[in-house]
Formats: structure tokens, C-alpha cells, sequence
């Protein structure tokens, strides 16, 4: 009874507190449970329903910083089966050297030609020249390549960012792609609504370079323009020697001077275009132009007496011999997006002008005394003038798990030559080519690739008699008459070239494969050469019967990647049916020049392997190392030089790197300091006549 009593009284006295009014305190949350307000809640009775409706007042939070990533460089390289390294402009500003390529050196299976100390030439795997395609805003880079002592006219404070391809590419870009590619990218477009600009000076102590590059940029909605003017002027170049040697003959240097090799560079760039959801068009206007001075002292072989009070009055002037250099080009790049596949257009107007000038000095028959009715300059020794017409039409297009990309390149080249001296003749080049691409994604981490490509070339190079008489005997009469240096010649040329890899990407690791056919059409020179070139101290003659250059290449990348260090392993195996080379002969020139050895353009088959090897470990948050190597070896398989290796057959070298970049202060975020030392070992392995050269050591220390 009493339990039944207690349990009465419990049930009671809880409706009657249910039934009382009641407030109850409370906080409410937002959506991402941050407290918002505070409320109390007022309770009626328990047969009632309470709502009570609460305002929130806005509140301001600052959001700590976000960096979103666009890695596209990676992502090329995991889906790329060629050896592909790609540099932006931070690269290009931390190692800045005198030209753009002498900066891209740094990099492994990458070396240069050097002319001076403000110009060079790329050489990739000990291959250049004409076997290395240079890009420019997407349209081939065309000047006077195959000259030793021509460089490369593109500014580099201009490349907003450089791709280089290792190894043969002739299946998208045609002949001369046949050692690499190195494509210059324009700086990226400026954002909606921007105005803003960039000065970059320079200074270099070795040859007191100054120089600056001033950038102006802008962008009103879908319209842009990007201008640059960049000027460097540089003295002439200092060596830790007194004395030089031009064979036997010793020439002092004035305050270890070389005398006249001086220069200056100015470029001026302008782009501007539209920018649309679809639809992309900018049009790129460049003309650079170079002045710069070659040794006093010697031309060729022959050591020239000259004014020697004159030459080192001022270490800036640029005397004879020089050489000046125009390029101009008109690019437009055209993009346009659709439904399913997106099509490129690039068409481009170039034009290099070149002048060299030099003493007159006659060999052989030339006239003692330079006539004075003759139409050229007293001192215009060579002229080049090259016109070029461009056009690259791809369309990309993706279908289920491929990726095809077909493409059409077309390009004209008129050619026209000036001066006294004669080596390369007049010549107009016509060459097309359709090529066909397709990645295939077996899965998330397979990429498989195949490619076809058709290539057709006309070269017709056209009659030069010298501007003097020569006797010559015909039969047992001796006649006077204008020697014929160069005959007209027309040759057709076609092939069909290939490639075939794969991509494997798994977490940490990497593998590339990829093996292929390429093709180079000869040059001008290498047909229809017939004079000395100064640069190489030599006679060179060609050969009008050459075959197209052929090669078969094999590339493997093997890399892997953690968070503390990477590693990569790039070896390479390399063989031509026929390459062209010079090959030396016994007879020597006395006519046009002071008995320059004879060289005959002539074919033989070689083969080529090596390796790159890059490896970066990340001590500190602050600190890190890298390491980088790289080897090659050249032999001929055939011909007179049997046995021998290629010339310009780069030496054995590694890279040692440090770097230290203080972290978490914002006003250093860009600072650091990098110590760079360079073991060259030494070059046996040469081609007579080239020289031995002996191994070297080389520190850099870099701070900004």
C-alpha cells in the first residue's frame, strides 16, 4: 500500500511541474558549429508547443589563406612518354645567364655553343644546330642556325616559361626535331581587370654587363596587351690570362681583355588579344636586334695585325670583324574550345637579317685593291637575309579513352645571301607535314601512345659565280673567268616517321618508355656549301646528293618521388643510318682563304647512348640539395672516320647543389642563397681537328 501511495504522489507532482512556465537558457550554432547568439527560450505549460524564433546578426571572419595549385607541368610530364623537363620564370630569374640558353645549361643533357659572352647556341645530347627545333609562341624559330657563331635571337627575360623534350620528336614537329625540342612559352595572361608592370636589372662584373628589362601589363574584362623593352650592353670579355695563342702566333691581352668582343642586345615585344570563354586569339610582335664583335686579333686561321692602341682605347666599342642581327616576327596563336574537342591555329611571319663585317683581305685571284664599282660595301663581308612563313593547325579530340590530336604544318623560306665572301648559296624551302597522335588510358595509372607522321620537302638553291675572274685550265689553255661556286640544284624530299610509348604512374613511382623513327631534311649548307668558314677554320664543301638524315631512338625514365627526396634516371640509346657530318679531307684552300683545311659533307653511320640523373634531397624545411649528372658516348660505325666519336660530343659532368631559403618570414619568402659546383671531366674523345680538352672545376654562388 505504501509503495502504491509513493508512486501516486511521484506521478502528481511531476504533471504539476510540467504544467508550470519555465525559461531555459541556450546557445545557438551556425552551419559550421560556431556559437552565432545567445537565447532564452520561455516553456508554457506541458500542453502547449513553444517556438521562439531567434535573429542572427551578420558577422565579418577573415579566412586564413588559401593557395590552390595548377601543377600542369607535372601533369604533362606523368602523361608525356618523352623525357620532358619544364622551367618557369623563377628558374630563368635564379640562374640568369647571358643568353637564355647558357641559363637552361644548368640543366642536365642540356649544354650550349658559346659566342661571346652575350649569345649561344643549345645543344641537346650533344646534338644542335639544325638537329634541335626551337619554338617560339609555337611557331619553329628560324635564323641562321647552322652558323657556329650565330646565337639564338630570343630574349629570355621575355619567356614566361621553357619546355624542353630530350630526345628525338620529329613525329609532331617535323624535320630538325631529330635531337629535341625546346619550346619558349609566352608569360601567362594577365587577370581580368589588372595593370601592373615588372623592372629587372642586371649586372655582371666578369665583362661589366648592365642591362635592364622593363615589362607594362593590362587587362580590361576580355581584352589584354603585355609590352616588354629589354636593353643589355656588355664589354669586352676578361680571361685569367695575358696572352693567347693563334697556333704559334702569341698575342698579348690588354688587361686580359680579349679585344672587340663587346656587344649590345635590345628587344622589343608587344602582345595583345582576346580572351573569351571559347575563343582565345592574341596576336605577338617581336624585333630584337644584336650588335657584337668577334676576336680582333684573328679571323679564322689567319692572326690580323691590328690597331691595338685603338682597340684598347675603350673595352665597349665594337670594331671589325662583328657581326649585326635583326629578327623580326608577327605570331598569332588561335584556340578555340567545342564540344568534345578543341582546335589550335598558329600562323607566323619571321625575318632574320644578318650582316657580317670584316677587313677586305684578298686570297688567290681576288683583286689586291677592292674596285670600287663593285655594288657591295667595302666591308660587308656575308650577308643573310631569311623570310619565313608559318602555319600549325592541330585539332585536339577526346573520344571514350583516347586522347587524339591530328596536325598540319606548313612553312616557306626564301633565303638571299650578300657580300664579297661566298659560302652558302640562295635557296627557297618549301616543307609540309600532317601527322596523327593518339594517347589511349588503359586505367588511372596506363597511358599508352602511338603516332604516324608524313613529311614532304622542296629545296631549290640557285647559281653563285664569284664576282672576280680565276684562271683555270681547260684542256692545255689557260682561260680567266667567274668561277661557279654554287649550281642551281631542286631536290624533293619525303618520309614517314613514327613513335610508340607508355606512361606508368603508381603512387611514389614512375616509369617512361618510348621509342621511335625520325627524320632531317639536309640544309642548304650541307648541299651547296663552297667556301671557308671562318668560325671553324675550314673549307667547306657539300654534297648535293645527301639522303635525308634518319634516326632511331629509345628513351627510358625511371623516377621516384617521397616527401623528404626524388630520383630520376633518364638513359637513352641512339642510332643513325646515315648521319651527315663534315669529314676531313688531306687537301688544303689556298684561294679563298690562308690554306684553311678542306672538309667534305658526307654520311656514315653512328651510334649514340647515355644517361641524365637528377637526384634532390630536402634536409630542412629551409635547406635542400640536388645533384645532377649526365654522359654520353658517340661512335662512327662507317666512313673515313671509322671509329671516331661526333664532334661537339660533350664531356662526362655532375652538378652539385645547395640551397637555403629562410621559411615562415613573409618579406624573405623569395630570398635564398645557392652554392652550384660543376665537375667537367676531361674529353679524349674528339675528331681531329678538334683539340683535347682537359677536365675542369667550377663554383657559382647565387643570392638574392
Amino acid at each position: 500500500m505504501k509503495k502504491a501511495y509513493f508512486l501516486f504522489v511521484c506521478i502528481f507532482s511531476f504533471h504539476r511541474l510540467c504544467g508550470q512556465n519555465s525559461k531555459l537558457p541556450g546557445v545557438v550554432l551556425d552551419s559550421i558549429g560556431k556559437p552565432a547568439a545567445t537565447t532564452r527560450v520561455l516553456m508554457s505549460g506541458h500542453s502547449e508547443t513553444t517556438r521562439t524564433d531567434t535573429a542572427l546578426k551578420p558577422s565579418a571572419r577573415l579566412l586564413k589563406e588559401v593557395t590552390v595549385y595548377d601543377d600542369h607541368s607535372r601533369t604533362r610530364m606523368s602523361e608525356e612518354s618523352l623525357n620532358i623537363k619544364t622551367v618557369n620564370q623563377a628558374f630563368i630569374q635564379r640562374n640568369l645567364g647571358g643568353s637564355l640558353m647558357k641559363t637552361l645549361e644548368r640543366l642536365p643533357g642540356i649544354s650550349t655553343i658559346g659566342i661571346g659572352s652575350g649569345q649561344s647556341k643549345p645543344l641537346i645530347r650533344g646534338l644542335g644546330f639544325n638537329r634541335v627545333v626551337v619554338l617560339d609562341k609555337g611557331v619553329k624559330h628560324e635564323g641562321q642556325q647552322w652558323g657556329a657563331d650565330h646565337g639564338l635571337e630570343i630574349d629570355q627575360f621575355a619567356a614566361g616559361e621553357v619546355e624542353l623534350i630530350k630526345g628525338a620528336a620529329s613525329f609532331i614537329y617535323g624535320s630538325d626535331a631529330i635531337g629535341g625540342v625546346i619550346d619558349v612559352k609566352p608569360s601567362s595572361m594577365p587577370r581580368k581587370n589588372s595593370f601592373g608592370g615588372s623592372v629587372n636589372l642586371i649586372a655582371k662584373s666578369n665583362n661589366n654587363h648592365y642591362g635592364t628589362s622593363v615589362n607594362l601589363f593590362g587587362r580590361y574584362e576580355n581584352w589584354f596587351f603585355d609590352s616588354r623593352v629589354t636593353h643589355q650592353d656588355y664589354a669586352d670579355y676578361r680571361v685569367p690570362a695575358d696572352t693567347v695563342f693563334i697556333y704559334d702566333y702569341a698575342v698579348g691581352l690588354y688587361r686580359n681583355m680579349l679585344r672587340n668582343t663587346a656587344g649590345k642586345e635590345t628587344g622589343l615585344h608587344f602582345h595583345t588579344g582576346y580572351i573569351g570563354n571559347r575563343l582565345r586569339s592574341t596576336f605577338f610582335i617581336s624585333n630584337i636586334f644584336s650588335r657584337s664583335g668577334f676576336f680582333a686579333n684573328a679571323h679564322g686561321l689567319e692572326p690580323r695585325n691590328v690597331d691595338v692602341k685603338l682597340h684598347d682605347r675603350s673595352s665597349r666599342d665594337v670594331l671589325m670583324p662583328s657581326q649585326d642581327v635583326n629578327h623580326f616576327k608577327i605570331i598569332n596563336q588561335t584556340r578555340l574550345d567545342l564540344s568534345g574537342n578543341r582546335l589550335e591555329l598558329e600562323l607566323g611571319y619571321q625575318r632574320n637579317f644578318r650582316q657580317e663585317f670584316s677587313h677586305y683581305v684578298p686570297h688567290g685571284y681576288m683583286p689586291s685593291i677592292y674596285p670600287p664599282e663593285i655594288p657591295v660595301p667595302l666591308n660587308l663581308e656575308r650577308e643573310f637575309d631569311k623570310a619565313v612563313y608559318s602555319l600549325n593547325l592541330r585539332n585536339n579530340l577526346l573520344f571514350a579513352s583516347h586522347s587524339i590530336t591530328a596536325g598540319f604544318n606548313a612553312e616557306y623560306q626564301d633565303n638571299t645571301i650578300g657580300g664579297w665572301s661566298f659560302l652558302v648559296p640562295s635557296f627557297k624551302q618549301t616543307t609540309v607535314g600532317g601527322f596523327i597522335y593518339d594517347k589511349l588510358k588503359i586505367n588511372e595509372h596506363l597511358l599508352l601512345h602511338a603516332a604516324v607522321r608524313y613529311d614532304y620537302g622542296n629545296t631549290r638553291m640557285f647559281q653563285y659565280a664569284d664576282w672576280f675572274k680565276s684562271e683555270t685550265t681547260k684542256g692545255n689553255v689557260v682561260v680567266s673567268e667567274n668561277l661557279i661556286r654554287a649550281s642551281n640544284l631542286n631536290r624533293n624530299f619525303n618520309s614517314l616517321v613514327w613513335s610508340a610509348g607508355l606512361n606508368y604512374n603508381q603512387d611514389r613511382f614512375t616509369l617512361k618508355a618510348n621509342i621511335g623513327k625520325s627524320f632531317r631534311m639536309p640544309i642548304a649548307k650541307e648541299l651547296a656549301a663552297n667556301g671557308v668558314n671562318y668560325h671553324y677554320f675550314s673549307y667547306e664543301r657539300g654534297d648535293p646528293n645527301l639522303s635525308p638524315e634518319q634516326s632511331y631512338q629509345a628513351d627510358l625514365s625511371v623516377g621516384w618521388n617521397t616527401e623528404k627526396w626524388t630520383a630520376l634516371i633518364s638513359p637513352f640509346y641512339n642510332y643513325f643510318p646515315n648521319y651527315i657530318y663534315l669529314n676531313p679531307s688531306a687537301t688544303y684552300d689556298y684561294y679563298y682563304g690562308a690554306g684553311n683545311q678542306v672538309f667534305q659533307y658526307a654520311q656514315s653511320r653512328v651510334m649514340r647512348y647515355g644517361a641524365e640523373v637528377q637526384f634532390k634531397y630536402k634536409i630542412h624545411k629551409t635547406l635542400y640539395s640536388e645533384i645532377f649528372g649526365e654522359y654520353l658516348y658517340a661512335r662512327q660505325l662507317s666512313g673515313d672516320k671509322k671509329g671516331y666519336t661526333l664532334p661537339f660530343s660533350p664531356p662526362a659532368s655532375a652538378l652539385l647543389n645547395l640551397t637555403w631559403s629562410p621559411a615562415g618570414i613573409a618579406i624573405f619568402k623569395d630570398t635564398y642563397v645557392s652554392a652550384d659546383y660543376r665537375l667537367t671531366g676531361k674529353q679524349n674523345n674528339i675528331v681531329p681537328p678538334e683539340k683535347k680538352t682537359p677536365g675542369y672545376q667550377m663554383v657559382n654562388i647565387r643570392r638574392v
